[in-house]
């Protein structure tokens, strides 16, 4: 392995004490081979950093060797192009390579869940009922009655598109790119969507009592 990083027992990167941080912003800075060289460097790094992610994710189990290892290099890929075009913002807070080693991890865990979505079916309607693992009676019919509140206001006042999206984001944890897919619509457009769905939502709540209007105006971005 090159003098120039390692990755230690857990899977974090650290540069090598004789290779400083700010050693990899000048070679990366610089045109010609020695650039070429640590890009090459950087690649393999984030190659790394995205199989330990993926190892480490259920998800990715149960898509199989082969496609794991395309997201691997695919994720490498993207994290490389992500890292070189931050350079210049790189502060030398931490180790250069701790610092890249998350574009890797954040990656690769962002295009696992993408891909283990990519099959699956989407409800877009239901709404799961709480959970009453380690709640006292108190707490699950609190719980209870907040969810039945949020599927009624769900129904009666959110848009059929509201609906799709508040559950496919925030019940079932799709990943927006997906369901940006699956809409044939853009991660803004949902974002805004969500935004609205929200406030429509609180506004419900505050006006059955089951919030205050002080948690509302905490709540809101």
């Amino acid at each position: 392995m090159s003098a120039m990083t390692r990755v230690d027992r857990a899977g974090q990167a650290e540069s090598d004490p004789v290779d400083p941080p700010d050693d990899w912003v000048v070679r990366l800075s610089v045109p010609g081979p020695t650039r070429d060289e640590a890009i090459a460097l950087l690649h393999a790094l984030l190659v790394r950093a995205a199989r330990h992610q993926v190892g480490r994710m259920a998800e990715a189990h149960q898509l199989g060797e082969a496609r794991r290892e395309e997201i691997v290099h695919a994720t490498a890929d993207a994290a490389t192009v992500s890292v070189l075009a931050r350079v210049g913002a790189f502060e030398g807070r931490s180790r250069f390579t701790t610092w890249a080693y998350k574009f890797g991890i954040l990656q690769a865990a962002v295009e696992v869940r993408r891909a283990s979505w990519r099959t699956r079916e989407i409800d877009l309607y239901s709404i799961p009922e709480p959970v009453s693992t380690a709640m006292s009676p108190e707490d699950f019919t609190e719980a209870s009655d907040l969810t039945h509140a949020v599927r009624r206001s769900i129904e009666a006042d959110l848009t059929p598109h509201q609906r799709r999206v508040v559950i496919s984001l925030l019940v079932d944890g799709v990943p927006i790119d997906v369901l940006a897919e699956r809409l044939s619509t853009t991660r803004n457009a949902l974002y805004k969507t969500l935004h609205d769905a929200r406030k429509r939502l609180r506004g419900s709540l505050v006006a059955q009592g089951l919030i205050n209007t002080v948690e509302t105006r905490k709540a809101t971005p």
